[in-house]
């Protein structure tokens, strides 16, 4: 089976969107389909991270040259086709040149099986209506940075979820957020799965120095403020504690007071063994942290947050905060008995979440 993806970005950049739709990419080929990639190139040198940005169909990018990647990790590149669009500077004419980008991989349309959107419904919109057998499906990964989401964002993945056969919905809050009917949902995937540990460390005569782990995006919108003001209170309460960063944003320089900033690493793995605590809000994040049997705190700064995370089938698993008074206070709650918790229950959850569950969701869309 021919297979068409498109995404605004892909491996190796860094995000929930990127690794979700690489991580599926590889179950797909190891089946025997064979995968196109249409993305945007990076705008400059490096991986950069997303995941809460918007990556919807009102983003726009603009077309210079189409660049044919050559090599992607250890995928059978005979299976795996990545074409990088390289686009220049943003303004009204984007989506014109969306459109023209697209058009020149008119081939590659016509000969897939499967078009697959990854929010960006909008670059294929003209070629909807040019193919209309054309199977078209659509996965809605994220939401608007701004809140509460706007009309035209709510017409615009309305527009999408019409004009697609079928759709995936990332987390249970788009539909009540968005209006979008889902005929699937799920939360992502772990690439591996890890052996239980019975390990559980104890914190010592003061039973309060623990190592904290930040994971995400260091923007206002992604509800750093609470964890500032939450370590700040914990500090206060005379709370020790070592806090490792693993992200990047507007809000650096704030974090890196308390502890490293390290920026965005692909490989999480060695700094979530490290921690006792992990402190992140994002889905994929989550699932890495129970997967290693890790107590996990997230914030959220509105009610689309909030449902976001409660609204998850693990939401039983995360102790969830509205403020930063509450997240202290967890925290504290936590060590009352001097030992880190051991989460076996979101570890035994978060083991069945496999990527090949994930592609079999997507075969299952499909009909295939």
């Amino acid at each position: 089976m021919r297979i068409l993806f498109l995404t605004r970005r892909f491996h190796p950049d860094i995000g929930g969107v990127e690794k979700h739709v690489f991580e599926v990419s590889k179950e797909l080929i190891k089946r025997g389909h064979k995968v196109t990639i249409i993305t945007e190139s990076s705008a400059h040198g490096g991986s950069r991270n997303c995941h809460s940005i918007d990556q919807s169909d009102t983003q726009d990018i603009n077309l210079i040259r189409p660049v044919k990647s050559s090599q992607i990790g250890n995928i059978d590149t005979r299976k795996l086709n990545v074409i990088r669009l390289n686009f220049g500077a943003e303004n009204w004419f984007k989506k014109f040149r969306i459109w023209l980008g697209v058009l020149g991989m008119l081939g590659i349309i016509r000969n897939s099986d499967i078009v697959h959107c990854h929010d960006v419904f909008f670059w294929y919109l003209p070629f909807r209506f040019l193919f209309p057998n054309k199977k078209v499906f659509t996965t809605f990964h994220g939401y608007e940075t701004k809140f509460p989401p706007t009309a035209t964002a709510k017409f615009v993945r309305k527009i999408s979820e019409k004009l697609s056969r079928r759709n995936i919905c990332i987390g249970k809050y788009i539909e009540k957020w968005y209006g979008t009917k889902s005929d699937f949902i799920t939360y992502g995937g772990v690439s591996t799965v890890q052996s239980l540990k019975s390990k559980v460390k104890n914190f010592g005569k003061n039973r309060k120095s623990m190592n904290i782990l930040l994971l995400g995006r260091l923007e206002e919108d992604n509800g750093v403020k609470i964890y500032l003001e939450a370590l700040r209170k914990l500090k206060n309460r005379g709370i020790s504690y070592k806090l490792t960063v693993c992200g990047d944003g507007n809000y650096r320089r704030q974090f890196g007071r308390y502890g490293n900033v390290h920026g965005f690493v692909n490989n999480l793995n060695k700094y979530i063994d490290r921690a006792d605590f992990i402190f992140a809000s994002s889905y994929l994040s989550i699932l890495e942290a129970f997967l290693r049997s890790k107590k996990v705190f997230s914030v959220y700064q509105n009610e689309l947050k909030r449902d976001y995370l409660t609204l998850s089938p693990f939401a039983k698993y995360v102790s969830v905060a509205g403020d930063s008074e509450t997240l202290a206070s967890q925290v504290v709650s936590s060590i009352s008995g001097g030992k880190v918790p051991y989460n076996k229950p979101a570890y035994f959850w978060a083991r069945k979440q496999t990527w090949s569950r994930v592609a079999d969701i997507y075969l299952k869309l499909w009909k295939l």
